[in-house]
């Protein structure tokens, strides 16, 4: 048996393509993308997984690997996996804008930490909100669907059908979810800090002799944690709902995209 240039050629776009939409989906993944995470062990990752569920894939279409085409589609199978990835992104940042929310209206917007993810300078606790999310999408084993989506997205949106449109305006439509949800979460702590507040400001009226300055500041940090605590005990039953959120709408981007 003669091994041609044309089954070369089929054999390595067997893995070629998915790779490229693989990839870039881990790159613009929150926990896959981490900057934390070496490039290359990402991509042997990304890698090890095309090859591992390569039998399982289409037939990818016959395309000459040093021609235009090929170049197009490598873009294509690119833009779709980063936009797969960010809305899984969005899902995340729920967490960092709800704990910077918290943060602001508790007077702690000054302690701030590196966000080694987004490459920029964050509330602590939007950090920490962000961790424990992250934590808990690994522990619910919400990876391993992730993963399964991206796979069988190969099935539904096979290489080389294009980028629908009502795919992107429905990514472009979750940012308006991840606002909303973020500050959802954080109403508890919004409202209390609220009223916190005008108690403030009715006790100065009442008594302007007492110095509301020296008393509000150590108040306002100890009714933030009250508030912290209303948050987080509202969080589990809102963060399973947000992440069959997620899912759902990983499923309908990749629906909508044929």
């Amino acid at each position: 048996m003669q091994l041609t240039f044309a089954d070369l050629s089929q054999w390595l776009g067997q893995l070629w393509w998915p790779f490229f939409r693989i990839g870039a989906a881990f790159l613009s993944m929150p926990f896959f993308g981490d900057a934390l995470i070496p490039l290359w062990v990402r991509s042997l990752l990304a890698l090890s997984i095309v090859v591992i569920t390569a039998p399982l894939m289409p037939v990818m279409p016959a395309v000459d690997l040093f021609s235009m085409t090929s170049l197009f589609l490598a873009f294509e199978q690119a833009l779709w996996g980063l936009f797969f990835g960010l809305i899984l992104h969005l899902f995340f940042s729920i967490f960092t804008m709800l704990g910077q929310i918290v943060s602001m209206q508790m007077g702690l917007g000054m302690a701030i930490m590196n966000d080694p993810v987004n490459g920029l300078s964050v509330a602590i606790l939007g950090r920490i909100f962000l961790l424990l999310s992250t934590l808990l999408f690994l522990a619910l084993e919400g990876h391993l669907l992730v993963i399964d989506i991206l796979v069988q997205s190969f099935v539904i949106w096979p290489v080389g059908s294009g980028l629908s449109m009502n795919a992107l305006h429905q990514v472009i439509a979750l940012f308006g979810w991840m606002f909303a949800s973020a500050l959802a979460l954080a109403l508890p702590a919004i409202v209390s800090m609220l009223l916190a507040n005008i108690s403030f400001g009715v006790m100065n009226r009442a008594a302007p002799s007492l110095n509301v300055y020296a008393l509000g500041f150590p108040m306002t940090m100890l009714l933030g944690l009250f508030s912290i605590l209303l948050t987080v005990s509202g969080i589990p039953s809102r963060y399973t709902a947000l992440v069959h959120e997620v899912l759902r709408h990983l499923n309908t981007f990749v629906v909508g995209a044929i």
